[in-house]
Protein backbone atom coordinates (compact mmCIF):
# COMPACT_ATOMS: atom_id res chain seq x y z
CA UNK A 1 0.00 0.00 0.00
CA UNK A 2 1.59 3.15 -0.99
CA UNK A 3 0.36 5.76 1.98
CA UNK A 4 -1.55 6.43 4.53
CA UNK A 5 -4.56 8.34 2.91
CA UNK A 6 -4.84 5.89 0.00
CA UNK A 7 -5.29 2.87 3.17
CA UNK A 8 -7.53 4.43 4.49
CA UNK A 9 -9.59 5.25 1.23
CA UNK A 10 -9.49 1.50 0.78
CA UNK A 11 -10.42 1.07 4.14
CA UNK A 12 -13.66 3.36 3.81
CA UNK A 13 -14.52 2.26 0.06
CA UNK A 14 -14.79 -1.92 1.36
CA UNK A 15 -16.87 -1.02 4.24
CA UNK A 16 -18.89 0.88 1.87
CA UNK A 17 -19.26 -1.66 -0.43
CA UNK A 18 -19.73 -4.08 1.89
CA UNK A 19 -22.67 -2.10 3.21
CA UNK A 20 -24.26 -1.26 0.02
CA UNK A 21 -23.65 -4.53 -1.73
CA UNK A 22 -25.68 -6.24 1.43
CA UNK A 23 -23.09 -8.32 3.15
CA UNK A 24 -22.92 -5.95 6.11
CA UNK A 25 -26.09 -5.09 7.32
CA UNK A 26 -27.41 -3.34 9.86
CA UNK A 27 -26.11 -4.55 13.24
CA UNK A 28 -23.83 -6.95 11.89
CA UNK A 29 -20.18 -7.06 13.43
CA UNK A 30 -17.15 -5.88 11.18
CA UNK A 31 -14.09 -8.72 11.36
CA UNK A 32 -12.18 -8.05 13.95
CA UNK A 33 -9.39 -4.94 13.14
CA UNK A 34 -6.20 -7.14 12.46
CA UNK A 35 -8.69 -9.26 10.31
CA UNK A 36 -9.54 -6.05 8.15
CA UNK A 37 -6.19 -5.22 8.07
CA UNK A 38 -4.65 -8.64 6.67
CA UNK A 39 -7.43 -8.76 4.45
CA UNK A 40 -6.97 -5.67 2.60
CA UNK A 41 -3.17 -5.41 3.01
CA UNK A 42 -3.09 -2.03 5.08
CA UNK A 43 -1.75 -1.38 8.19
CA UNK A 44 -4.46 -1.63 11.33
CA UNK A 45 -4.05 2.34 11.73
CA UNK A 46 -5.77 3.01 8.32
CA UNK A 47 -8.25 0.30 9.37
CA UNK A 48 -8.61 2.61 12.87
CA UNK A 49 -9.00 5.63 11.08
CA UNK A 50 -11.23 4.56 8.64
CA UNK A 51 -13.53 3.15 11.48
CA UNK A 52 -13.59 6.37 13.17
CA UNK A 53 -14.12 8.48 10.22
CA UNK A 54 -17.70 6.47 9.89
CA UNK A 55 -18.12 6.07 13.56
CA UNK A 56 -18.22 10.10 13.27
CA UNK A 57 -20.59 10.22 10.37
CA UNK A 58 -23.00 7.71 12.27
CA UNK A 59 -22.57 4.91 9.60
CA UNK A 60 -20.94 2.27 12.19
CA UNK A 61 -21.45 2.59 16.09
CA UNK A 62 -18.28 1.02 18.39
CA UNK A 63 -18.36 -0.61 21.57
CA UNK A 64 -16.28 -2.09 24.61
CA UNK A 65 -16.84 -5.44 26.75
CA UNK A 66 -17.65 -8.80 25.88
CA UNK A 67 -20.44 -8.39 23.53
CA UNK A 68 -18.32 -5.13 21.89
CA UNK A 69 -17.17 -4.41 18.74
CA UNK A 70 -17.34 -2.55 15.78
CA UNK A 71 -21.08 -2.84 14.37
CA UNK A 72 -23.26 -0.94 11.11
CA UNK A 73 -25.43 1.33 12.17
CA UNK A 74 -29.36 2.16 11.93
CA UNK A 75 -28.09 5.46 10.21
CA UNK A 76 -30.08 8.16 12.93
CA UNK A 77 -32.04 11.01 11.14
CA UNK A 78 -29.56 13.71 12.63
CA UNK A 79 -26.70 11.86 11.50
CA UNK A 80 -27.85 12.15 8.37
CA UNK A 81 -29.09 15.53 7.73
CA UNK A 82 -25.90 16.46 9.23
CA UNK A 83 -23.88 14.41 6.18
CA UNK A 84 -25.88 15.83 3.47
CA UNK A 85 -26.07 19.43 5.08
CA UNK A 86 -22.31 20.00 5.15
CA UNK A 87 -22.05 18.04 1.58
CA UNK A 88 -23.87 20.37 -0.13
CA UNK A 89 -22.29 23.14 1.71
CA UNK A 90 -18.68 22.15 0.75
CA UNK A 91 -19.51 20.82 -2.34
CA UNK A 92 -19.55 24.40 -3.60
CA UNK A 93 -22.82 23.87 -5.90
CA UNK A 94 -24.11 26.57 -8.29
CA UNK A 95 -27.10 28.35 -6.60
CA UNK A 96 -29.20 27.70 -9.38
CA UNK A 97 -28.32 24.13 -8.97
CA UNK A 98 -29.22 23.69 -5.54
CA UNK A 99 -32.51 26.20 -6.42
CA UNK A 100 -33.77 23.54 -8.78
CA UNK A 101 -33.30 20.56 -6.64
CA UNK A 102 -35.18 22.69 -3.90
CA UNK A 103 -38.22 23.54 -5.90
CA UNK A 104 -38.36 19.76 -6.85
CA UNK A 105 -38.21 18.56 -3.36
CA UNK A 106 -40.58 21.26 -1.79
CA UNK A 107 -43.45 20.30 -4.99
CA UNK A 108 -43.40 17.05 -4.52
CA UNK A 109 -43.58 17.47 -0.45
CA UNK A 110 -46.22 20.08 -0.17
CA UNK A 111 -48.02 18.22 -2.85
CA UNK A 112 -47.96 15.39 -0.21
CA UNK A 113 -48.74 17.48 2.51
CA UNK A 114 -51.96 18.92 0.75
CA UNK A 115 -53.46 14.90 0.64
CA UNK A 116 -53.61 14.60 4.40
CA UNK A 117 -51.99 17.40 6.80
CA UNK A 118 -53.14 17.36 10.25
CA UNK A 119 -55.49 20.40 11.61
CA UNK A 120 -53.01 20.59 14.53
CA UNK A 121 -50.10 20.76 12.06
CA UNK A 122 -51.57 23.38 9.82
CA UNK A 123 -52.43 25.64 12.77
CA UNK A 124 -48.45 25.33 13.92
CA UNK A 125 -47.98 26.72 10.21
CA UNK A 126 -50.83 29.73 10.14
CA UNK A 127 -48.65 30.33 14.26
CA UNK A 128 -45.51 30.80 12.10
CA UNK A 129 -46.94 33.16 9.17
CA UNK A 130 -48.68 35.20 11.88
CA UNK A 131 -45.13 35.64 13.49
CA UNK A 132 -43.45 36.66 10.53
CA UNK A 133 -45.76 39.03 10.23
CA UNK A 134 -44.64 40.62 12.92
CA UNK A 135 -40.77 40.01 12.03
CA UNK A 136 -39.06 43.14 10.77
CA UNK A 137 -35.35 41.74 11.65
CA UNK A 138 -34.07 39.63 8.86
CA UNK A 139 -32.64 36.36 11.49
CA UNK A 140 -35.69 36.38 13.24
CA UNK A 141 -37.45 36.62 9.84
CA UNK A 142 -35.33 33.57 8.23
CA UNK A 143 -35.41 31.87 11.45
CA UNK A 144 -39.36 31.75 11.09
CA UNK A 145 -39.40 31.47 7.02
CA UNK A 146 -37.12 27.59 7.89
CA UNK A 147 -39.67 26.67 10.21
CA UNK A 148 -42.53 27.08 7.51
CA UNK A 149 -40.66 25.57 4.94
CA UNK A 150 -39.70 22.55 7.57
CA UNK A 151 -43.08 21.97 8.76
CA UNK A 152 -44.82 21.30 5.07
CA UNK A 153 -41.87 19.35 4.69
CA UNK A 154 -42.39 17.22 7.03
CA UNK A 155 -46.58 16.82 6.83
CA UNK A 156 -45.22 15.50 3.50
CA UNK A 157 -44.24 12.36 5.69
CA UNK A 158 -41.52 11.58 3.33
CA UNK A 159 -38.54 11.51 5.73
CA UNK A 160 -35.94 11.71 3.45
CA UNK A 161 -37.22 14.59 1.14
CA UNK A 162 -38.01 16.06 4.85
CA UNK A 163 -34.29 15.77 5.54
CA UNK A 164 -32.47 16.61 2.29
CA UNK A 165 -35.04 19.75 2.41
CA UNK A 166 -33.82 20.88 5.81
CA UNK A 167 -30.23 19.64 4.65
CA UNK A 168 -29.98 22.35 1.21
CA UNK A 169 -31.75 25.26 3.33
CA UNK A 170 -29.02 25.05 5.95
CA UNK A 171 -26.29 24.64 3.69
CA UNK A 172 -27.04 27.80 2.06
CA UNK A 173 -28.69 29.60 5.44
CA UNK A 174 -26.26 32.00 6.34
CA UNK A 175 -25.10 33.12 2.44
CA UNK A 176 -29.26 34.11 1.92
CA UNK A 177 -29.50 35.75 5.30
CA UNK A 178 -26.29 37.92 4.41
CA UNK A 179 -27.85 39.22 1.48
CA UNK A 180 -31.03 39.67 3.31
CA UNK A 181 -28.83 42.22 5.63
CA UNK A 182 -27.24 44.27 2.56
CA UNK A 183 -29.97 44.05 0.04
CA UNK A 184 -31.47 47.59 -0.91
CA UNK A 185 -35.63 47.42 0.08
CA UNK A 186 -35.29 45.13 2.49
CA UNK A 187 -39.44 45.93 3.30
CA UNK A 188 -40.05 45.78 -0.06
CA UNK A 189 -38.52 41.81 -0.01
CA UNK A 190 -40.21 40.91 3.33
CA UNK A 191 -43.64 42.28 2.28
CA UNK A 192 -43.21 40.13 -1.32
CA UNK A 193 -42.04 37.36 0.87
CA UNK A 194 -45.31 37.25 2.86
CA UNK A 195 -47.64 37.53 0.02
CA UNK A 196 -46.24 34.29 -1.82
CA UNK A 197 -46.60 32.52 1.80
CA UNK A 198 -49.51 33.63 1.97
CA UNK A 199 -50.51 32.01 -1.07
CA UNK A 200 -48.71 28.62 -0.50
CA UNK A 201 -50.70 28.43 3.08
CA UNK A 202 -53.93 29.38 1.73
CA UNK A 203 -53.36 26.21 -1.34
CA UNK A 204 -52.20 24.00 1.66
CA UNK A 205 -55.66 24.94 3.72
CA UNK A 206 -57.45 24.53 0.86
CA UNK A 207 -55.68 20.94 -0.13
CA UNK A 208 -55.35 22.14 -3.56
CA UNK A 209 -51.83 20.23 -4.36
CA UNK A 210 -51.36 21.76 -8.05
CA UNK A 211 -51.71 25.03 -6.96
CA UNK A 212 -49.67 24.79 -3.72
CA UNK A 213 -46.88 23.03 -5.46
CA UNK A 214 -46.85 26.17 -8.13
CA UNK A 215 -46.97 28.38 -5.21
CA UNK A 216 -44.24 27.22 -3.82
CA UNK A 217 -42.38 27.08 -7.08
CA UNK A 218 -43.01 30.57 -7.39
CA UNK A 219 -42.04 31.63 -4.18
CA UNK A 220 -38.59 29.54 -4.37
CA UNK A 221 -37.61 31.20 -7.97
CA UNK A 222 -38.52 34.79 -6.97
CA UNK A 223 -36.29 34.39 -3.37
CA UNK A 224 -32.99 32.96 -5.26
CA UNK A 225 -33.96 35.93 -8.18
CA UNK A 226 -34.38 38.67 -5.89
CA UNK A 227 -31.05 37.92 -3.51
CA UNK A 228 -27.96 38.81 -4.85
CA UNK A 229 -26.22 35.25 -4.64
CA UNK A 230 -23.59 34.31 -7.22
CA UNK A 231 -25.15 31.33 -9.63
CA UNK A 232 -22.08 29.74 -10.81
Amino acid sequence: MADGTKAYQVVLEHIEEAILGGTLLVGQLLPPERDLAAQLGVSRAAVREAIHALVAQGVLTSSVGPRGGTRVAAMQAEALKRVLRLQVALADFPVSDVSEVRIALERTTIAAACRDIAPEVLAQIREVLDLMSAAEDPDEFNALDTRFHVLIATAGHNELATDMTIAIRESLRRPILGAEKVMDGWPAFRGSAMDQHERIYAALAAGDAQEAAAAMEAHIRASYSILPLETS
